[in-house]
């Protein structure tokens, strides 16, 4: 097996071996040795399928990432739907893989940060984080009301809370 002078083996792609894949260039797409899928290699050749490609996916990245943003405040998987809309956007933009990168970073480290506590810290965390969504809950069901597909076994539980009707 031969090494490039980086000392990387030839097999191995940019960041596949841990090491960081340098987006600093003044390019927005990703170049040939960025990009980890060889396919679209043929959509670069051509400019009106790279920019239709291009334009695709960040439309679609970028209606998922702000649909996920949208959600970030309610109950539900608002930070997923962040991460895969960055996700789709960084297959082939350079400041979405930034982002990503830099997403990744801070999640690992909280994920550290919350293994190395105790189990009573765990366990407060993950009680004030039941008690903002229930607030969350809480607050739009007296702000906008019951939905109508309540059944109404919940809709009379419901009803008892403070302020919502």
């Amino acid at each position: 097996m031969s090494t490039q002078r980086s000392g990387r083996p030839d097999s191995a792609e940019p960041g596949e071996l841990g090491e960081p894949v340098d987006y600093s260039d003044p390019d927005v797409t990703l170049d040939e040795r960025e990009d980890r899928w060889a396919w679209r290699a043929r959509l670069r050749r051509n400019p009106v399928t790279h920019l239709v490609w291009r334009t695709a996916v960040g439309v679609v990245g970028g209606v998922v990432t702000v649909g996920g943003l949208l959600m970030v405040p309610a109950p539900g998987p608002g930070w997923l739907v962040v991460f895969f809309g960055l996700l789709i956007l960084a297959s082939e933009f350079e400041f979405a893989q930034r982002w990503l990168d830099f997403g990744r970073r801070q999640l690992s480290r909280w994920n550290d940060w919350i293994m190395a506590q105790a189990v009573w810290v765990r366990g407060v965390v993950a009680l004030g984080t039941l008690v903002l969504v229930w607030c969350l809950i809480w607050g739009y069901l007296a702000w906008v009301g019951l939905p109508e597909f309540v059944p109404q076994w919940a809709d009379q539980l419901l009803t008892r809370l403070p302020g919502v009707d």
